[in-house]
């Protein structure tokens, strides 16, 4: 028998596992010469029989063990919310779960999540695989489709229900699995060799819906955002049964607190009142007191954790606890008693906060209001319950909301009022029409009355040196605020590059072009500079509402950094036996990045649902022509928002018209070589709905409205850029453009909305 056999080298992978590479095992082995054509061949022979698996060029692994040192991918949460892997290797995943333990590293490095792949250390522990991370790669979209099953009449094929992803997937009828034309479907690719030629194959996993249902748009984004829709039985049977937590509470049932939400909400967390007093205002915000019934560690707990916020979808909210409780038990329902965390807030008449105090209490909402049955009664048509708390509840309210509207304008929070639509259904689940929500004072009210329990929250916490999660958002970044005062300067607008973003600046901006042609262009541009809110176990304050200290207290029904807010409280204040855990303290960066990474996910999903029901409700008017507003300009083409609807469509450079036509960045605008006319962001247009695909939810327009006249000033920079452009000997010159663009994702922008506070 030569040396080395197939025998020898699998005792040494198993004494030895890591040794990985071919050189480590020749070298273990003391291969030379010849030999090594013969490990060559074994090596590739146990590659084939599934034995090893190949994870690098030319290193193994033993299939049924990961390596010491390799790349895993972080797949799922099990059901105690951990987050599990498999090692990755040249043919997919392979070998036993991994359990990711932490960083290798500094314990602030940056933590994987569901989708991540990341190069770990590897050991065993009592017979469990755990997973150190070393580097954490850019998350990458999963190797898995959602999307439309299309039979044909030499197979099937799976559309991907996303304009990111460009693959498609050939079905053969034994992995179809069931699926018939026009169902969405999930599927994954099938295993090939390691060379693959011609389409790509695919293998249905699992049938989610038909495209002819009216709830498919929210199907498909919760199912391609891997948004939890199913509660474990164990977390379904503590909301059944769930028994509060025994804590001393101060009685607030005499105290005629009311719910103000819209008009068809299932869960009521906030409740306000407010009385006058002789140099000032006394308001009360009472919440719902999740913490009482959700234990740290409990199954309840750790689904919370695991989907970290309530996903709101134009037809559905898939919640963050099941109904049990965010309907039922947490609800403050009219008339029933309640348990609840509030907060006591003494304003002087300006507004100026003197001083306040939380309570664990007991409750029973005297009212549950809409927004506009109780801002009706205000302006002077009461009707129902409303009329009925007029004068003992409503107008205190609003003559507190009056003293601190007046701190809030001193203050000078950002003040974008972006229009927000509404999609209605009828009980079938068709779209019946799109309405844009009305902004009343009454949202406003509980709007500035919410801010005020979250900073008092962050303020108290502080004070008692206590961890928790704060709601921060950072100042525009200095590159940011260069592009956005370079674009102003475009319309011979003054910006000071040097001083440091402060609101009231950006406000007085808005205001000095409001109603004017560049109203809409500064806003999108204005909303463009700002960053991200996130969530952090460190305070950098909050830009856009002007605050020093911002922590969310206000809805732990939906989110879970108020439920972490609300267990600081009680941990710090003594209230109960149910506070903040030592363990959770420690994890609270940990917690934060990954409440953060779900509501980016849930952001995502529900943009997403929202443009394929604007999709489906143009379906039938292909060829229509729409007034519309340029919102973004790239060098692809054009993003149009239609009136009425706020649908996005995009307008392809190359369709537009024979000019060849350039983008100027920093304007943001494109204009056509040698007449110089423009197409700009904010301006309005006259399009005509071509296409219509609301599978991806997408629109393609065509431009009908001419492009303005040269913008003076920039006629003459223009035409000399032009002339160095055409004479340079790169050639950049040339004919104009034709046929399909080329998109490139670095110059497409995201389509920037409201932002969450």
């Amino acid at each position: 028998m030569s040396f080395p056999d197939r025998q020898t080298v699998l005792d040494y992978l198993r004494d030895h596992p890591n040794a990985t590479t071919k050189q480590e095992i020749a070298r273990g082995l003391h291969v030379k010469g010849k030999e090594r054509n013969t490990l060559r061949q074994i090596l590739k022979e146990l590659e084939e029989e599934g034995v090893l698996e190949r994870t690098g060029k030319r290193a193994w692994a033993q299939a049924d063990r990961p390596p010491p040192t390799g790349v895993v991918e972080f797949t799922h949460l099990d059901e105690d919310g951990e987050l599990i892997g498999k090692s990755v290797g040249d043919n997919g995943l392979f070998g036993p779960d991994i359990r990711y333990a932490g960083p290798s590293g500094k314990p602030k490095a940056k933590a994987p999540a569901v989708g991540d792949r990341a190069l770990c250390k590897i050991s065993e522990h009592d017979g469990e695989w755990l997973a150190r991370a070393i580097t954490v790669f850019e998350k990458r979209l999963s190797d898995r489709i959602v999307g439309l099953y299309e039979q044909g009449p030499r197979g099937g094929k799976v559309v991907p229900s996303s304009r990111k992803e460009k693959r498609e997937f050939v079905i053969q009828e034994a992995d179809r699995k069931g699926a018939e034309d026009g169902d969405l479907v999930i599927a994954e690719p099938k295993p090939v060799g390691r060379r693959q030629y011609g389409p790509a194959f695919g293998v249905v996993t699992e049938i989610i819906g038909h495209i002819t249902d009216p709830r498919s748009a929210s199907l498909l984004a919760i199912h391609a955002h891997d948004i939890p829709t199913e509660f474990p039985e164990a977390a379904l049977e503590q909301a059944r049964t769930a028994v509060p937590a025994d804590a001393p509470r101060e009685d607030l049932t005499q105290i005629p607190l009311i719910t103000i939400d819209p008009h068809d909400a299932r869960d009521h967390d906030d409740a306000v009142w407010a009385e006058e007093l002789d140099d000032g205002w006394r308001v009360i915000v009472a919440i719902a007191d999740v913490a009482a019934y959700v234990t740290e560690g409990s199954a309840l707990d750790k689904e919370a954790l695991k989907r970290g916020n309530s996903t709101y979808f134009p037809d559905r909210v898939v919640p963050m606890l099941p109904f049990e409780l965010s309907a039922d038990e947490c609800s403050l329902r009219e008339g029933e008693l309640r348990r609840c965390m509030a907060v006591e807030m003494i304003f002087d008449k300006s507004g100026t906060k003197r001083s306040h105090r939380f309570i664990r209490g007991m409750m029973k909402s005297a009212a549950k209001l809409a927004y506009e049955e109780a801002q009706a009664a205000i302006d002077g048509k009461p009707g129902g319950k409303a009329g009925e708390i007029l004068d003992s509840v409503l107008k205190p309210l609003w003559g507190a909301y009056a003293a601190l509207a007046k701190a809030r304008d001193k203050r000078s929070p950002l003040d974008l009022d972006l229009p927000e639509r509404r999609i209605l259904f009828d009980s079938n689940g068709e779209i019946e029409g799109i309405i844009t929500k009305e902004r009343l004072e009454a949202h406003r009210l509980i709007e500035e009355m919410m801010i005020q329990a979250n900073v008092a929250a962050a303020e108290t916490l502080e004070a008692k040196k206590s961890p928790l999660v704060y709601r921060i958002h950072d100042v525009p970044t200095e590159a940011k605020i260069s592009a956005f005062a370079e674009f102003l300067q475009t319309l011979d607008i003054k910006w000071h590059i040097g001083d440091r973003p402060q609101t009231h600046k950006f406000n007085k901006l808005l205001t000095d072009i409001r109603g004017g042609d560049y109203d809409q262009m500064v806003t999108q541009m204005v909303l463009r500079s700002q960053a991200q809110a996130i969530y952090s176990e460190e305070n950098l304050g909050h830009f856009g509402l002007n605050l020093a200290k911002y922590a969310h207290f206000t809805s732990p029904i939906r989110r879970y950094a108020d439920l972490i807010v609300h267990r600081a409280l009680i941990r710090a204040l003594k209230l109960g036996p149910d506070g903040l855990s030592d363990e959770n303290a420690a994890r609270l960066e940990e917690i934060a990045e990954h409440i953060t990474t779900t509501e980016r996910r849930s952001m995502a999903a529900e943009r997403e649902a929202t443009d394929r029901y604007l999709a489906i409700f143009l379906a039938d008017r292909i060829g229509a022509e729409f007034d519309g507003r340029i919102m973004g300009v790239t060098a692809s083409g054009l993003f149009v928002a239609l009136a009425g609807s706020g649908a996005d469509g995009f307008i392809p450079i190359s369709s537009i018209s024979d000019d060849y036509w350039v983008l100027d960045e920093a304007a943001m605008e494109i204009y056509a070589r040698g007449s110089g006319k423009t197409y700009g962001l904010g301006q309005t247009v006259r399009v005509r709905l071509k296409e219509v695909t609301p599978l991806q939810g997408g629109l393609l327009l065509e431009m009908l409205s001419d492009p303005m006249p040269a913008p003076k000033g920039r006629a003459a920079a223009r035409k000399k850029a032009d002339a160095e452009r055409a004479a340079s000997p790169r050639g950049r010159g040339g004919p104009p453009r034709r046929g399909k663009p080329k998109f490139n994702k670095k110059t497409l922008p995201k389509q920037k909305r409201g932002r969450r506070k």
